[in-house]
């Protein structure tokens, strides 16, 4: 949930009885949500909008660029070998970096080229070849593992970094890093105030705006809890330290040695940085056999070996479901198989990590998939235009009272607020653009509310007692207490 609803006036006095020795906390939580919400709503609406973009992004891609992925099934397909000779032909630039042999009937077969100028570093041109014929159907740059074509790649790194690099990336991590505290809080105070919601439910004007506000937010709300958490997993600092905990544990992704042994394999490994073909020692169709018969089925990416000492590497790249992530070394002197790493070996968290991420890009169950990420999208936006909504009705003086004034945490009992406030403190470390900017609230809430203070207490000594004013028929009043309490 993002931005949060101000409560009553009588639930700013008397927050609502909650069982048990947690309600004291309430008030907290809720000035949280509030002010969390309201600060960080126009990031989470940037990677909403943009998400929401990323999950249609798929079906666009697949217009768009159909020539380019599609052709006539025909009987037989040239061997790889003569495809990649084909694409170089026609883009002799860069080195071949990787091959993707056709997946199905119908589909070309993808050249990887890197170091092409003009392309990316961080990119490939791929090369899309008709394995029947050898056709060259075009070339486009393509980024990440599934095979994110320029479209995709473009609305992605919106998403990622709005285009601004490392810069940009910390708009996402601070919006990923409060998505969950925002939706958590706001769980908690929905649970806490149901009953009212449902009241609420049915009525006009901010009573209505906050029912749907609570309502969406609630069934949403495990949605965001496991963008946040995924989301975190790849940032920039935050994801640093979640990887080196799973380190720690041994926990990582493992990889692949494609080393060989000795040597007698001496220049059938040539590095596939010098341009040629990717073709060397048995060549691209035998190991792609071996690949095969060690059960590697579609969609593989096989790629050369990066230097006189190492083997081909085929992997299977399907990061739809059941993921297909198996993969093996092939000596390019032999054609056979010097290791192999399968995905069922991969450690628990690694196996969540890659579940996490390929769920949350949209990719793990296809087309079900991104329709719940963009309904996730849409939510937020709703909840992000709610929040502000209550905001500006609450401006205009209705019914609904001003946020929970400071101090609230003065009345909480030690034994309840020093575990959260630890549990903060750690979380902050670990996350900082969650800790960083929240002890930065803190500092600027705490002077505010010391500047406020003095200003009252002076306020409060200057002002005339009653005794010293008129009534309008010109009797003096009875009571002395000082005016300024009237207006509270």
């Amino acid at each position: 949930m993002s931005t949060a609803p101000s409560p009553t006036r009588d639930e700013a006095r008397n927050p609502a009885p909650v069982p048990g020795r947690w309600a004291p906390l309430r008030p907290l939580v809720l000035r949280l949500h509030f002010y969390a919400g309201l600060l960080v709503a126009p990031f989470l609406l940037v990677a909403a909008v943009t998400g929401l973009l990323y999950a249609g992004s798929f079906q666009a891609e697949e217009i768009m660029y159909r020539h380019e992925l599609t052709v006539p099934a025909g009987e037989r397909e040239l061997p790889v070998f003569a495809q990649v000779a084909a694409a170089r032909e026609a883009h002799p630039e860069g080195a071949v970096a990787a091959v993707w042999p056709a997946p199905e009937a119908g589909s070309t077969t993808r050249v990887l080229l890197s170091g092409v100028r003009g392309v990316d570093p961080d990119h490939t041109l791929a090369v899309f070849v008709n394995p029947y014929t050898g056709e060259i159907r075009g070339a486009l740059e393509q980024y990440g593992s599934t095979g994110a074509l320029t479209l995709r790649t473009w609305i992605d790194e919106l998403h990622r970094d709005l285009h601004l690099g490392d810069t940009g990336r910390l708009y996402s991590e601070l919006a990923a890093s409060w998505l969950w505290v925002i939706a958590g809080g706001g769980l908690v105070l929905w649970f806490s105030r149901r009953r009212a919601l449902r009241r609420l439910r049915g009525t006009g004007g901010r009573r209505r705006t906050l029912g749907l506000h609570g309502t969406v937010g609630a069934w949403t709300a495990a949605g965001f809890l496991f963008l946040s958490a995924t989301g975190l997993t790849w940032s920039t600092y935050a994801g640093g330290h979640i990887g080196d905990l799973r380190t720690s544990l041994g926990q990582a992704t493992p990889t692949l040695s494609a080393a060989v042994s000795g040597g007698e394999h001496a220049g059938h490994g040539a590095a596939a940085g010098a341009g040629g073909t990717a073709e060397h020692g048995v060549g691209l169709d035998r190991v792609l056999a071996a690949a095969r018969a060690e059960g590697l089925s579609d969609p593989v990416e096989i790629v050369p070996p990066a230097d006189a000492g190492s083997a081909y590497v085929v992997k299977q790249v399907r990061r739809g479901w059941p993921e297909k992530q198996d993969s093996v070394a092939v000596d390019p002197a032999t054609g056979e198989v010097t290791g192999e790493l399968r995905f069922a070996d991969y450690p628990v968290l690694a196996k969540l990590t890659r579940w996490g991420i390929d769920l949350h890009t949209g990719v793990l169950f296809g087309l079900a998939n991104q329709i719940a990420l963009a309904l996730l999208a849409i939510a937020l936006i709703l909840l992000i235009g709610w929040g502000y909504r209550m905001w500006w009705q609450r401006g205009r003086g209705s019914a609904f009272g001003r946020p929970v004034p400071r101090g609230a945490w003065a009345q909480v009992s030690p034994y309840v607020l020093v575990p959260p406030l630890a549990a903060i403190a750690v979380l902050g470390y670990f996350v900082p653009l969650l800790g960083i900017p929240l002890a930065a609230f803190v500092a600027v809430d705490v002077v505010l509310g010391e500047i406020a203070h003095r200003r009252g207490r002076r306020t409060y000594r200057s002002a005339p007692s009653v005794s010293q004013c008129c009534d309008r028929k010109g009797s003096p009043a009875r009571q002395t207490f000082p005016a300024t309490a009237l207006a509270r």
